[in-house]
């Protein structure tokens, strides 16, 4: 297993985790894929998605693998007037990471990152560890302290 950005991160941070590798399909690059070919559980894969505020400031989000991103919900909790999905060809850019490959950890640049409160729920959480085929496997309280997260219902 080739290190990524974000466990060379949680490695420096001396944040324990555990990683997880899948084959991909790379026309299918959903958790529910990831948790299929995992055999992990779908409310413990967290995707994350990047999205911009008004003032074009980065935020963001890990949600549950079958949920989809509430963006006026989102907006209240980052108390901002609205957030839009990031377009596609600025992931990179922007990021450092590819789609299907987007960690919350390393990324590249200032963002603010919000968590799906349900990742309280468990021991550990499942988070793409900065390439497609990789998860990393670790405390959400851990993930929570490194990132300076807030927490709070971000789905619909």
């Amino acid at each position: 297993m080739k290190k990524t950005n974000a466990l060379r991160e949680l490695d420096r941070a001396k944040i324990p985790y555990g990683t997880v590798e899948y084959d991909v399909d790379e026309s299918d690059l959903s958790a529910l894929s990831v948790a299929l070919k995992t055999g992990e559980d779908l409310d413990r894969v967290f995707k994350t998605l990047v999205l911009l505020d008004e003032k074009r400031n980065m935020i963001v989000a890990c949600i549950p693998g079958a949920a989809t991103v509430d963006l006026k919900k989102l907006a209240r909790v980052a108390g901002v007037k609205r957030v839009e999905m990031l377009p596609l060809k600025d992931l990179l850019p922007m990021t450092g990471y590819i789609r299907g490959g987007c960690s919350p950890i390393g990324i590249s640049g200032k963002r603010r990152t919000f968590l799906h409160e349900s990742a309280l729920d468990y021991e550990k959480i499942l988070v793409s560890a900065g390439t497609r085929g990789l998860q990393a496997e670790l405390s959400p309280k851990d993930l929570i302290r490194h990132l300076g997260i807030v927490t709070g219902d971000l789905v619909m």
